[in-house]
């Protein structure tokens, strides 16, 4: 296997989730801690704590039917300066019944790195999904505050044959001052709830955020909305990873329910 793969595979065993597949190359790394709950959990890693110039990552994940698979990150996503691009690749199946949450730590460019992230979701029948996707300003303390060179992403979600779901974001110094077009915020966010066994929490989230009031030169932005009667799609604008942190962890709280434990315990 080339550098930076990963394979894993979520099976349901009895009552539970178990992780019946797991490899990976160098530098990445999986780890498969223990829970209370009877969902499986991995977190991601890299040697070395972060992404250098060149590496590209590739994860493959699939969800066998009825088992449910936590996928997430020991901390932030750290790209470093680089003349080379950065990139990773998740492209996960969740079959029928399966569920995946895939809640990582937020993407950090440093000045002068460039990273391309592209994901892919193929659900089966009643498979549901819970995503989290963010991106933080960078070290903005060392004034590298939107710096990067160049990042890009890619979001695509199918449910049997239909794309249900295209999301492409292209942040690039060539189009306009980055940090002059973001304003005084520092982190953005989106989160996805979709499948028909998470329908009722889709739309509860619509409607309470939907409900909240607009406030002149607020701290923190947020909207929601259905797409294509399947899920609920979140954006969130804040200026810092905490602020937001909190927020995505009280919108997306059910997720506790599914998983048994929660998964955000000791982060933000």
């Amino acid at each position: 296997m080339p550098p930076g793969v990963g394979m894993l595979k979520f099976a349901l065993a009895g009552e539970r989730t178990v992780v019946s597949q797991s490899l990976a190359t160098s530098p990445l790394k999986l780890l498969n801690p223990r829970n209370h709950g009877n969902a499986a959990w991995i977190f991601s890693s890299s040697y070395g704590g972060g992404l250098v110039g060149g590496d590209q990552l590739a994860i493959d994940v699939s969800v066998e039917a009825d088992a449910t698979g936590l996928l997430s990150t020991q901390t932030s996503t750290k790209v470093y300066r680089s003349d080379l691009c950065t990139g990773q690749r998740l492209q996960a199946r969740v079959a029928d019944g399966g569920l995946l949450v895939v809640a990582p730590d937020p993407v950090v460019c440093y000045a002068d790195s460039d990273y391309t992230q592209r994901q892919e979701f193929f659900l089966s029948g009643s498979a549901g999904l819970v995503l989290i996707d963010w991106l933080s300003a960078g070290r903005c303390a060392l004034g590298e505050r939107w710096a990067f060179r160049r990042f890009q992403n890619r979001i695509e979600i199918w449910r049997d044959d239909r794309k249900i779901l295209h999301e492409s974001l292209l942040l690039d110094p060539d189009h306009g001052n980055i940090a002059g077009q973001m304003g005084r915020f520092n982190t953005l966010a989106l989160a996805v709830v979709c499948g028909p066994r998470l329908l009722p929490q889709a739309q509860e989230l619509v409607a309470r955020i939907s409900a909240e009031p607009l406030e002149r030169n607020a701290l923190l932005v947020q909207s929601a909305g259905m797409f294509q009667n399947a899920g609920a799609l979140l954006r969130v604008a804040g200026t810092s990873v905490e602020q937001v942190g909190r927020l995505l962890r009280k919108h997306l709280s059910f997720v506790c329910t599914f998983l048994g434990e929660d998964p955000w315990a000791r982060k933000w």
